[in-house]
């Protein structure tokens, strides 16, 4: 039916069900309707209905199929994705104190926020990562091992039956430097699953350090104490090929083989 042969009833009507319930942008309705966008956007005004912002038609343009994600089926160059990391970065590292405290404090209102099964649910995948990390690594050791063996370093990945007690592996062997990593994520240094198991993985991790030690490699051990980001992998990735490259030009002395990032 044309718009212009409805009565200003059916057009409040019509408007209200297409752009208001169904979504529909002004010129989708003003193409169906055989008329134009600025006319069926007036009569909303008139009518005292609230046109969307644009952020907001473009969100409901993709949740109704009618666009793409701008990034779909592109990919970053890796510079540029370096460019991105970098200058999000600084941002980060630029805002003063009372500036993160404030964003700290937006994430634990949203927090709050959420419901109980919201938060059992978030909780649940969060201990679903760390097992699954343990058992097949976590991100920041899969970037080491693909970093340093495109730098040139013979790296072994969960290495076993190197150590005296056989059920323990480590991280991140790399032979030519006799050198071990271990990447400890914030459970061994943070209550996170309670003091009771923080206190048990200190006891492991030194037990380990020893075994390690004591068998003549040199050991570096990784505290990850920041949130997964490529500019964090990065220089974690850097700090340690600047390790390697030392033990690689003179194997340190037993005082000195004990190295922690």
């Amino acid at each position: 039916m044309s718009y212009d042969k409805l009565s200003e009833k059916q057009k409040k009507e019509m408007i209200l069900k297409e752009y208001s319930k169904n979504g529909k942008s002004f010129s989708l309705i003003a193409k169906e309707y055989k008329t134009y966008p600025n006319k069926v956007r007036r009569d909303a005004k008139k009518f005292g209905i609230q046109s969307r912002s644009r952020s907001d038609a473009a969100i409901t343009a993709l949740e109704k199929g009618r666009a793409t994600p701008p990034m779909k089926g592109k990919k970053h160059l890796e510079d540029t994705k370096l460019k991105i990391s970098q200058s999000q970065g600084e941002v980060w590292d630029s805002l003063g104190a009372k500036e993160r405290e404030k964003r700290s404090e937006i994430g634990k209102a949203s927090w709050e926020q959420k419901t109980d099964s919201q938060k059992k649910t978030l909780v649940q995948k969060g201990a679903e990562a760390v097992r699954l990390a343990a058992r097949v690594g976590s991100k920041l050791e899969k970037y080491l091992l693909e970093g340093l063996t495109h730098k040139g370093f013979k790296v072994q990945f969960h290495k076993e039956h190197l150590l005296r007690n056989q059920r323990l592996e480590i991280d991140l062997f790399v032979d030519d430097c006799r050198t071990a990593i271990e990447v400890d994520g914030p459970s061994h240094f943070k209550p996170v699953w309670g003091h009771k198991n923080l206190e048990r993985n200190k006891k492991s991790d030194k037990q380990k350090t020893g075994l390690i030690l004591s068998q003549g490699f040199a050991l570096i051990r990784i505290k990850q104490d920041k949130r997964t980001s490529q500019r964090y992998f990065r220089e974690i990735l850097n700090r340690v090929i600047s390790e390697l490259s030392k033990i690689s030009k003179e194997f340190p002395k037993e005082s000195k083989r004990y190295i922690e990032i």
